[in-house]
């Protein structure tokens, strides 16, 4: 099964959780697991996905990152999908701010074919570590990620899968 290229709005996180992240990812490679580390793309940064839709033709960015920085919480490891491999993730505390933005982008981008894991009511706010993690490698995996991280939501991009085109739509004050 194809499916059609996505367009995803994502917040990034300021450059000291950023390399936390990345260091988890590294962490993984080396102790042999999957990790997005093997992703090295530029576009390939530790991000919060707020929306993912196969069209997005507009934004109204202003209005969505007129808003100051606020601090981002990643938690406990959790994992997505089902079968013998999984997308092992960091969770997301969902802060009002954080929820608040989830909203105004969702309202900004108007009605569209929203990706079932990011509609509002049923999205759950992570940052992906690895993809394909066979089951058998969970325990090794959960023994590599670390505790909480800290940090701040500082820049919102738009990733349109079809071009690989990131677009900086905005930074928070």
């Amino acid at each position: 099964m194809t499916r059609a290229p996505v367009i995803s709005v994502e917040l990034l996180l300021d450059a000291e959780t950023e390399a936390a992240v990345r260091a988890e990812w590294a962490a993984l490679a080396v102790a042999g697991l999957a990790s997005l580390a093997a992703h090295t793309a530029p576009s390939n940064r530790p991000h919060i996905t707020l929306l993912v839709r196969t069209e997005l033709a507009t934004l109204d960015a202003p209005a969505v990152t007129s808003r100051p920085a606020f601090e981002v919480r990643l938690g406990a490891p959790l994992l997505f999908g089902a079968g013998a491999r999984r997308v092992l993730a960091r969770s997301v505390v969902p802060s009002d701010e954080l929820l608040a933005l989830h909203r105004a982008v969702h309202e900004a981008a108007g009605p569209g074919d929203d990706a079932a894991h990011t509609a509002p009511g049923s999205w759950t706010p992570h940052v992906t570590l690895a993809r394909r993690l066979r089951t058998s490698d969970i325990e090794r995996a959960l023994g590599v990620v670390g505790g909480e991280l800290h940090g701040t939501a500082r820049t919102l991009r738009r990733w349109d899968a079809a071009t690989r085109e990131v677009t900086i739509l905005g930074h928070f004050d």
